[in-house]
């Protein structure tokens, strides 16, 4: 299972890479974000319930007692256990899930011969940006660049 640090580090196909990896066109990849934006929805969620969960058992204030502290770290498990299955069904249909937190997505793609990211992010109406493999979310260029 994720750690909080390992949640927010699963990136380049993290310790799942896949072989016969699906590259989007960008057609395909906002036909398919129906279905991932409710994938998405629910990583979100989950998420959100995570990092509660994580500030009760970090709290400096009062300390939780062992059997509360042991139902709340259960709760985290299984949330971490979740978060997990909703990356793999992103992975399944080829997305790949970067952050969790803010639910950032990339979709594989190959543009003039090199492989490139579609990238979306929960909040986002559609596929509007696409980026280099190593450039990330700071790279970010509009799709429109890539006619």
């Amino acid at each position: 299972m994720w750690s909080m640090a390992e949640a927010h580090s699963r990136v380049d196909g993290g310790p799942k890479a896949n072989p016969k990896r699906h590259f989007f066109t960008l057609d395909e990849a906002r036909r398919a974000l129906p279905l991932v934006r409710r994938i998405a929805g629910d990583v979100q969620a989950v998420q959100q319930q995570r990092m509660a969960l994580h500030a009760r058992l970090s709290a400096e204030t009062i300390p939780l007692p062992s059997d509360e502290l042991a139902r709340v770290q259960k709760e985290l498990d299984g949330a971490t256990a979740r978060l997990e299955e909703l990356a793999d069904e992103l992975f399944k249909i080829g997305v790949e899930l970067k952050d969790p937190a803010r639910v950032l997505l990339d979709f594989p793609a190959i543009h003039q011969g090199r492989e490139i990211s579609l990238c979306w992010m929960s909040g986002e109406a559609t596929i509007t940006h696409w980026h280099e493999v190593d450039g990330g979310f700071a790279g970010r260029r509009p799709v429109e660049l890539l006619k």
